[in-house]
């Protein structure tokens, strides 16, 4: 299940994963948030935030978001990724790597550091 944040300031967006995240998931609530948001701007900062109830992802979920992924893939100004699921984790720095923009993981117990982060500068250019 995922839980939109919604005091999170113009230019930047932000979900909480709960349980397992569906692709339904994805089709009604993140793809749609997103795709308003880079209806309005160029770049994007998302925040992630696994909590501690997650358990997973459905397939088709993960398909949906390599599409969304790919789709914007120079989008994301800055993706902040807080939680302690370890593969996660350990796939940030690669994704780091592989795409523009400033991708960081975060502990579970940092979501306060991983929002600061995300917004420093936002709005500033």
């Amino acid at each position: 299940m995922i839980e939109q944040m919604n005091d999170l300031p113009a230019g930047a967006v932000g979900f909480t994963a709960h349980g397992e995240v569906t692709a339904d998931d994805y089709e009604n609530i993140i793809v749609p948030d997103l795709e308003a948001m880079f209806a309005l701007r160029d770049k994007v900062r998302l925040l992630y935030h696994f909590a501690d109830d997650f358990s997973g992802f459905e397939t088709r979920a993960m398909w949906d978001d390599a599409k969304l992924g790919l789709r914007h893939f120079s989008g994301f100004e800055r993706v902040a990724i807080v939680g302690d699921v370890g593969w996660i984790k350990a796939t940030v720095p690669a994704i780091s790597a592989l795409l523009p923009g400033e991708f960081r993981s975060f502990d579970g117990s940092e979501l306060a550091a991983a929002r600061a982060w995300l917004l420093d500068g936002l709005g500033s250019d």
